[in-house]
């Protein structure tokens, strides 16, 4: 039993694989912070160096045969030309300083990975090119195994070492023995080959026997696309002629830039200069006119069902859509009525939904104990099952709506992430780089009437690209996405590439909008451009993007077909010292279509408005899941990947029910001539389910002034 155990609770190789990546980061940034905070406290920055130089040169020119205590101390001081040259030196010592503090650190403690991580892990790539990787592993692996591993590697040792050190580093690592070749320690070149090994395991180009999302990438793309090539393209609604392809895009770029063009002198918003570093200013959004009856709407709202039970919110949610039903046992047969094992059901998804835990919600009631729940919970709730009753209850908010009141069902969707608190003794948790703390990343996609149709549950270093282009493709609805929102992080030029193929409009909020370019279709239209000539750059590479075409269209068919993850997909695509062709060519193709996104972007006010309340949407989204996660302060209270996503879905399962149920109490009210009658444009514009005043998450709770406290107990046998 026990070893069934352990073997049960082995790291999988994906878990492993990820270990060394986030190990190897760690060391590398641990090392330049300190190394940072200590040059920042010994190196005093000079100010003006270059106006210093400037009179010290004047002053030498002026006076060629006097000493430099005459001509240059009276311009600068000594302290200050001291000053100047510890900067000097100190930034040439950087380097050596980080190497100093990462080779302590990976020889006192991190190197004891090394032996096993060779071990359990068998490397592999099917590009030459990173051969000298997996021929330095092997060596690795030929030392450490034998009785007394030399500390010492040799020139005529014959192992790759210009592959795997960077220039930069060599002449630190590197010395001069008595034979006149170079020798170097062992432990130094273990930690530029592990480092070496985590750039090329992130873009795929080696990866592992064995593992999921580090297979051989070649398995990630369809097997068959040689065979079914037409399908492929024609399910894309993508023309089989690249040049085709490429004229098209051209023309629709040349057209978008013509009409920015002939736009911006009438318009007010967007403001351009030659001078600065950023030439782009886009004025904000003026607000919009405030609601005049909403307020009042959540006031009748919690007049008619104030103090509602959150719980009851749930029940009601699964007697109307028939949301149990999606829950099957494990087992071979069920012994509990229906009746019962529907209570103790709900009571679960509350339980985990809320983050109360099944403990707390079985307090106080008579005829259901803390084991029962788990043996529910064990049986019944799946992470398939609970997602078959998230797309229940999504559809079923979906058909419920009325358009009189909420307005055509639009193919909108907008998408955001959430961090939220967890235990750190697992693979999942990270550290938060903007947020700060340990967490997990929840990554929501939520329409426009605030209908959650995809969750996921994700690190904190996941690309957020890939959780968007996952969800729009994997989301529980029968409706296709044509425009998703989302904010700068959320996208990328490669991103703007796959969404292109894949036949939807990303349509990002950006931060940096003043960095933006516009790329041009050719050097030959630039001229005719006169009004956007300070944010015009170069010219697109056509040639580069019909020469990839139908490589780009496998991956964009990978995607399509589920074959693998997005995430696995784009991991490909990381920057490393060697780029994929194809990678080029998805990030060119991204350029034409963030430049065609961006023309409009900076024409259309009401397409940024569209953007901004697409966005609202999903962040009242975010801050309803604090009200509803109100449980041990909202931190996922668990080291199992299990349960966490089992908290992740019934957190959305939960909120998806307050918002069908809301969707229906609110239809209720509108269908009141009066209600109706009262409802302005800007009512209608501003009005979501996503409301909470009216609900009480806690339960019910009754105050009776006879009952008192009985004080005068005896203490128990």
């Amino acid at each position: 039993m026990r070893s069934s155990s352990l073997a049960a609770n082995r790291p999988s190789p994906d878990q492993l694989v990820d270990l060394l990546i986030e190990t190897i980061h760690k060391m590398t940034t641990k090392a330049e912070r300190r190394v940072v905070t200590r040059f920042s406290k010994e190196v005093m920055k000079v100010q003006g160096k270059e106006r210093l130089l400037y009179l010290i040169a004047e002053a030498s020119v002026e006076a060629p045969d006097k000493t430099v205590r005459e001509v240059v101390f009276p311009i600068v001081n000594p302290e200050k030309l001291a000053a100047v040259i510890q900067e000097y030196t100190s930034a040439g010592a950087f380097h050596a300083q980080v190497h100093k503090v990462l080779r302590s650190s990976y020889g006192n403690h991190y190197r004891r990975m090394l032996p096993k991580l060779l071990e359990s892990l068998e490397f592999r790539s099917n590009n030459a090119a990173h051969q000298p990787v997996l021929d330095a592993l092997a060596w690795l692996k030929m030392i450490l195994a034998a009785p007394n591993p030399r500390r010492v590697i040799k020139e005529t040792d014959e192992i790759p070492v210009d592959e795997i050190l960077p220039p930069k580093w060599r002449d630190l690592i590197k010395e001069v023995d008595e034979d006149g070749g170079w020798r170097m320690n062992r432990i130094d070149y273990e930690l530029y080959v592990l480092r070496a090994l985590r750039d090329r395991l992130r873009s795929k180009e080696i990866w592992v026997v064995g593992a999921d999302r580090y297979r051989n990438p070649d398995l990630d793309l369809p097997q068959d696309f040689e065979a079914r090539r037409a399908d492929y393209y024609r399910e894309l609604g993508q023309t089989e002629d690249a040049s085709a392809f490429v004229d098209r895009l051209r023309k629709e770029l040349r057209d978008a830039l013509d009409r920015l063009n002939k736009a911006m002198p009438t318009n007010p918003h967007v403001r351009l200069t030659a001078k600065g570093r950023h030439p782009l200013s886009l004025s904000p959004l003026t607000p919009v006119s405030p609601p005049p009856n909403l307020e009042a709407l959540k006031s009748e709202l919690e007049r008619r069902w104030s103090g509602t039970g959150l719980l009851d919110i749930q029940k009601e949610a699964a007697l109307q859509t028939g949301l149990l039903d999606a829950f099957e046992t494990s087992g071979d047969r069920v012994v509990l009525v229906p009746d019962m094992l529907q209570r103790r059901l709900l009571l679960c998804l509350y339980g985990l939904g809320t983050n109360a835990g099944l403990k707390r919600v079985c307090n106080g009631q008579t005829d259901v104990t803390y084991a029962e729940l788990l043996h529910v919970r064990r049986r019944f709730l799946h992470k398939e099952s609970l997602k078959r009753a998230i797309s229940t209850v999504t559809n079923a908010i979906l058909a419920v709506r009325e358009p009189t009141i909420w307005g055509e069902s639009t193919a909108s969707c907008a998408s955001d992430s959430k961090k939220f608190g967890a235990w750190d003794q697992n693979l999942m948790t990270e550290w938060h780089a903007r947020y700060g703390g340990r967490g997990v990343m929840i990554y929501w996609h939520v329409e426009r009437r605030a209908a959650c149709i995809h969750s996921q549950l994700k690190r904190c270093s996941s690309s957020e690209a890939a959780a968007m282009i996952e969800g729009v493709l994997r989301h529980c609805t029968d409706a296709e996405i044509q425009h998703q929102y989302v904010d700068s992080h959320g996208q990328s030029e490669v991103a703007f590439a796959f969404c292109r193929l894949l036949g939807f409009i990303l349509a990002p909020r950006l931060k940096a909008i003043a960095r933006q370019k516009l790329y041009l279709p050719d050097l030959d239209c630039k001229s005719e451009l006169a009004h956007l000539e300070p944010i015009l750059t170069r010219a697109i590479n056509w040639d580069l993007i019909e020469r990839q075409y139908d490589e780009m269209i496998k991956f964009t068919a990978a995607l399509r077909h589920k074959t693998a993850e997005p995430e696995a997909i784009l991991r490909r695509f990381a920057a490393s010292s060697v780029r994929h062709p194809t990678y080029s060519a998805l990030a060119e193709l991204g350029k034409v279509i963030k430049t065609i996104f961006l023309c409009r972007y900076l024409d259309e006010e009401a397409f940024r408005r569209e953007i901004n309340a697409g966005l609202n949407i999903v962040e009242n989204w975010n801050s309803a899941n604090g009200f509803i996660f109100f449980g041990k302060g909202g931190e996922i209270s668990t080291n199992r990947l299990e349960d966490q996503e089992l908290s992740v879905l019934a957190l959305h399962l939960l909120q998806n029910s307050l918002v069908y149920i809301n969707t229906l109490m609110l239809q209720k009210i509108l269908s009141e001539p009066a209600w109706v009658k009262r409802m302005t444009s800007e009512d209608w514009r501003g009005l979501t389910p996503l409301i909470y005043p009216h609900i009480n998450p806690y339960g019910q709770f009754t105050i009776n002034l006879e009952e008192r406290i009985d004080f005068d107990q005896k203490l128990a046998a």
